[in-house]
This record gives C-alpha cells, structure tokens and sequence, in this order.
C-alpha cells in the first residue's frame, strides 16, 4: 500500500501541478522522443515550442504608449507556445511588444513541455531572455506576466540573480507565493521519501522543481525570507478560488504595500475557472490589461453568464 501511494503521490507531483494548455497534449512518438533527446528534430521542436502568435518579434519597437515589453513565463508542464495562446495576442493586439520563452527543459523531456528544471537554473534561463529583450528592444526595463510556476520561479531571478533593476510590473496568474500544500501531497510525499529508500532521488529525476513548489521546501523558505514582494516592482495578483493546483488559492495573496490581489470571484461571481482555466480566461485578460497599463484602466465587462 505505501509504493502504492508512493506513486500516486509521485504522479501527482509531476504532473499535476502546471499550467499546461488544455489543448495541448502529449507529442506522438518518433520525432518528438528524437527532439527530446536532442536529435536532427531537436532544432525544429524547439522553435515549434516557442513560436507563438503575436509574440518573439524581435524586430519589434515598443511604442511611446507601451515603452515597455513583456516578457511571459509559463507554468509546470507548459511552453511559450501552449500556455499563453490567448494572452500573447491579445497583448500584441493592444500594441505591446510580447515575448516568450520555454524554460527548463532538461534532456528526456518533449520539447513543448517545460518547467522540469530546478527552478534555481530555470531562473538563469529567465535572466538570459530578459537580457536579450532589453538588448533588441532598447529597453530599460520589462513587465513580467507568469502563470503558476510563472509566478514562483521568477521570484528567484528578481530576488537572487539581480533581476529587480530590470522589472517594472509583475502580473501573476494562480501565484503560489507561499506555496502549496497540494491537497496534503507535499506532507504525503515527505512521509514517504522519509519511509522509502530512493523515492526522492526517482521524483527530482522526474521533476526537479515538483517538490520545490511545495509549502515547507527549503527552496520556498528561502525565497520567501524578509517577505515575498521584492520592493520597487509593482505586483499585480489574479487567485481563482477554484484552485484546485494551488491549495489553499490565498497562497496567492501577497501582503505588501507594491501589491495588489484580486480574486476572481470577487470580481465575475460566477466565473469557474479554476488553475488552467484562468490563463485562457477573457475575463482575466482585461484584468491583465489594466494591471500593466493602469491608467488606462478598463472595468472589467464580466462574460455573459459569469457575472
């Protein structure tokens, strides 16, 4: 009974707990296991990953109304190109200059899945990009939109690898600031690696971050010491009380002065969306609007039947 709810514990931590779209599912085998692999199809997967529509233009010029670019980091499990299919355009439609990355992809993954890395070297992936935009755009600064681990692993770059100068906003979609308990899998799976000889090593080599995200880690007890905010960024939270990844969903308040919280229900009652659902959500889109250009913010016009 215990190896079985080993696994069931271990399953849940590696894939449960991302932003993967819902429209995206496993790639077939044969060229996608060669892309994972690092194969002739690597290249081509790894482009796919990351194409995207209304975003990596990288000959784009922010415009004097949107001076600044935003840079969007995807969940658990997800990519560039699957996480953010909705908010890219819809920002690119609005006149920003959007670009994406797919992070932590360690070898043996597919290509449009990312996030598995330890978040520590994901973050320096994070860095990279953030450099890049800055240098093609002529930029100063970016705006920060991330979704589920989005809005964890960036904590990292802002907090350790000197990133804050380079942030102006951060929009996070179902953040887990204090991280999540995951219905009681975080204190299943401690029990379990404690009793199990090599269980831990067999859930890092799955997913390294899986258990960082967990309420008790030693990675969120770091990032999180003197206060999750980092000071100077202006933080805007999107928390969904259907949150079913992220428990409890208030992981995502973040008290502080530079922050704003706003749950969904408190604003569109009978929105259901629970932790994917909210990053292909038009209701949290003009949320995400209003909180990177707020003085020119909208109210937002709650879809029919989710008033």
């Amino acid at each position: 009974m215990r190896i079985r709810n080993a696994v069931v514990a271990v399953a849940a931590a590696v894939t449960v707990l991302g932003g993967v779209s819902p429209a995206v599912g496993a790639p077939a085998l044969g060229a996608g296991n060669e892309a994972a692999a690092g194969g002739p199809a690597a290249g081509a997967a790894e482009a796919e990953a990351d194409a995207l529509a209304g975003a990596n233009d990288w000959g784009c010029e922010p415009s004097d109304e949107h001076p600044v670019p935003v840079v969007l980091v995807h969940g658990l499990g997800g990519a560039a190109a699957t996480n953010w299919v909705y908010i890219a355009p819809l920002l690119a439609d609005e006149g920003y200059c959007v670009f994406a990355l797919t992070y932590g992809r360690p070898p043996g993954m597919p290509p449009i899945t990312g996030g598995f890395a330890p978040m520590e070297q994901s973050a320096e992936e994070l860095a990279e990009f953030v450099d890049r935009v800055l240098e093609e755009t002529g930029s100063e600064q970016v705006d920060l939109v991330g979704h589920s681990e989005g809005t964890v692993m960036p904590q990292y770059y802002l907090k350790f690898l000197d990133g804050a100068p380079d942030v102006r906003r951060y929009v996070a979609l179902t953040p887990l600031y204090d991280g999540t308990t995951l219905n009681s899998t975080s204190e299943i799976l401690d029990r379990l690696t404690t009793e199990i000889p090599g269980l831990g090593d067999v859930v890092d080599g799955l997913c390294a971050s899986c258990t960082q995200f967990f309420h008790d880690s030693d990675f969120m007890k770091k990032l999180n010491e003197g206060g999750a905010a980092v000071p100077g960024i202006e933080y805007t939270t999107v928390m969904t009380k259907y949150d079913q990844l992220v428990t409890p969903y208030t992981s995502g308040h973040l008290d502080s002065p530079n922050a704003t919280n706003i749950v969904l229900q408190d604003v569109c009652r009978r929105d259901f969306a629970e932790h994917v659902a909210v990053a292909f959500d038009p209701n949290v889109g003009q949320m995400v609007l209003n909180a990177l250009d707020p003085a020119n913010a909208e109210p937002v016009q709650c879809l029919p039947g989710t008033e």
